[in-house]
């Protein structure tokens, strides 16, 4: 399938923090949990399922589920998921998952870290536009509370 300008997102943060640290900020679940706004039940392991409650107010409802695709220490981190999966009655398995990625790379003053979310194209017409209107937007908000709390974890 050709990708088109609306196929994907991508966001990008210098984090002052190692790359070791970003990465065990990314691929612990709890700490993961801690600054993405949810409550995981288990670890990231390729091939496998992990869920867990969101805790974002006004998205306590949401059941987040991730298949975690890749693991490659301390450069990349990717999984599969519904993007704005937040309607209690609607069955998402139906639909092909978006792919997210985190890619990190060591720079001077710590990592740059590179979020990429593709596969929105395959969404169903009905909800892809929001979907990714709400994922964008998201993402821009998530990376800020990824480096909210390294800045946090730095000071204690």
């Amino acid at each position: 399938m050709v990708s088109s300008n609306s196929d994907v997102i991508k966001k990008q943060i210098k984090l002052q923090a190692s790359q070791n640290r970003v990465w065990n900020a990314l691929t612990n679940y709890r700490e993961f949990s801690a600054w993405f706004g949810v409550n995981l039940e288990s670890p990231f392991v390729p091939g496998e399922t992990t869920v867990g409650q969101i805790t974002i107010p006004g998205y306590e409802h949401v059941k987040m589920e991730v298949e975690v695709h890749q693991l490659q220490p301390e450069t990349l981190f990717s999984f599969y998921w519904h993007p704005y999966a937040i309607e209690p009655d609607y069955d998402y398995s139906q639909e092909q998952p978006t792919l997210v990625e985190f890619h990190l790379e060591a720079i001077e003053d710590g990592t740059l870290l590179t979020v990429i979310e593709s596969g929105f194209d395959a969404i169903p017409a009905v909800r892809r536009d929001e979907a990714f209107r709400m994922n964008d937007g998201g993402w821009t908000g998530q990376i800020k509370n990824i480096e909210t709390y390294l800045n946090e974890s730095i000071q204690t």
